[in-house]
């Protein structure tokens, strides 16, 4: 079965084509980024518009990179949310006309949700149920995953996500936007217990808070007179080091809590080089599985849009032409 999937949450526009819910056959993303970098973060109005004036040509860019018509399409699928709501009302707008004029399924689907799937395409079907986290610039959230389309979250973000402290931290530092890959960069050239930045877990349960570490590295900017490479490497890599140990941590205690032994990682931020060691490291010392997608699949795309939709189509679920976002 050959599903398009459409992407359009934030700032990426993309489009794919899956057979099977396994096979990705194509991916193709416009990113809106170099747009944002002067604002140091996404502006809504300017991703919607780069939305409407693209999604046309990656659609057809799509469609020719896995080699099929339009009329070997068997089925939409589309992100409904959450995300920003201009963004996904262009998606949505756009794959409800297909799904009428094609006279063909149109699936809904949770972009959270995708981003757990996204590590789990092309492999054979998943155990339920498992742990999962998405780690991205909008969330930092861990999950109950008992079905494709059945999920209990169990924690969040109180304020910012892992991601847009990421991005705060790189722009107090004037290191560009996005901040997560140049943090990654430098952050190995860094001594990671040079600053004791403390990020703790939140009333000792399972939630996050990234403001008061975000803080911290201000103030500690702000003290110096003067601050060189190796300097800003530190900064980052002790920045990183602390607030991905709560990140690992409250995993490892949903999977304690809830007797599981397999963690699933999506989003942004799980192509971060040292969240996969940090995790590596626990899943050879605990005997847990810790799976992580291709680093193509860790940002917005719509290949896990469309790998997820085959697993709903399956099991009967399908939208109507009435649906709209859900943020």
């Amino acid at each position: 079965m050959l599903i398009l999937g459409i992407e359009t949450s934030c700032d990426e526009t993309a489009a794919s084509v899956v057979k099977d819910g396994k096979e990705i056959l194509s991916n193709i993303i416009s990113s809106s980024l170099r747009y944002h970098a002067r604002f140091g973060g996404v502006v809504p109005e300017i991703a919607t518009r780069h939305h409407v004036e693209n999604i046309d040509r990656v659609i057809n860019s799509s469609l020719r990179k896995a080699g099929v018509g339009i009329a070997d399409i068997e089925a939409i699928a589309v992100t409904q949310g959450p995300g920003l709501v201009g963004a996904l009302l262009s998606g949505i707008s756009c794959a409800k006309a297909m799904a009428y004029g094609l006279d063909i399924p149109l699936v809904a689907v949770d972009h959270v949700s995708a981003h757990i799937y996204s590590a789990l395409i092309g492999q054979s079907d998943p155990k339920f149920p498992f742990i999962g986290l998405v780690v991205s610039g909008g969330h930092t959230r861990i999950l109950l995953v008992e079905d494709f389309d059945r999920s209990i979250t169990l924690s969040d973000t109180l304020d910012d996500a892992i991601g847009e402290a990421y991005d705060k931290v790189a722009k107090m530092l004037g290191l560009g936007y996005p901040g997560g890959p140049v943090i990654d960069r430098l952050a190995r050239k860094g001594n990671p217990m040079a600053i004791k930045f403390t990020c703790r877990p939140v009333d000792n349960g399972l939630d996050f808070s990234f403001s008061g570490i975000k803080t911290a590295v201000l103030y500690h900017i702000r003290s110096q007179d003067s601050i060189g490479a190796q300097e800003i490497s530190d900064i980052v890599a002790s920045f990183q080091e602390n607030a991905l140990k709560v990140v690992v941590r409250n995993c490892l205690k949903a999977l304690e809590q809830y007797k599981l032994n397999t963690l699933v990682v999506g989003g942004g931020v799980s192509a971060n080089s040292r969240l996969r060691e940090m995790f590596a490291f626990e899943a050879s010392a605990k005997n847990i599985s810790v799976n992580f997608p291709p680093v193509e699949l860790c940002s917005d795309n719509a290949a896990m849009i469309a790998g997820l939709a085959y697993r709903l189509y399956k099991k009967g679920i399908v939208a109507g032409l009435d649906i709209t976002v859900l943020e």
